[in-house]
């Protein structure tokens, strides 16, 4: 499945999802921050493990605009 990104300012965050043991799902986000001199990256994972992969795609997308929507600029 193809990763979706949102973008804030400087910010870029850009979710997945991948498989974990037990054939379970976690969703996760890597929030990029681009100032044009230096580039920083965050890796967000999304606590609850889900059983499927859009399920998990679903929860790294709450958990993208969470983190952008409580980010300032």
């Amino acid at each position: 499945m193809e990763d979706t990104t949102y973008t804030k300012g400087i910010y870029t965050a850009t979710v997945s999802a991948r498989a974990i043991d037990g054939g379970e799902f976690r969703g996760a986000v890597v929030l990029a921050r681009d100032d044009g001199e230096e580039a920083d990256e965050t890796l967000y994972d999304v606590s609850a493990t889900s059983l499927s992969e859009d399920e998990a795609l679903e929860e790294a997308r709450a958990l993208a605009h969470r983190i952008l929507g409580e980010l300032e600029l």
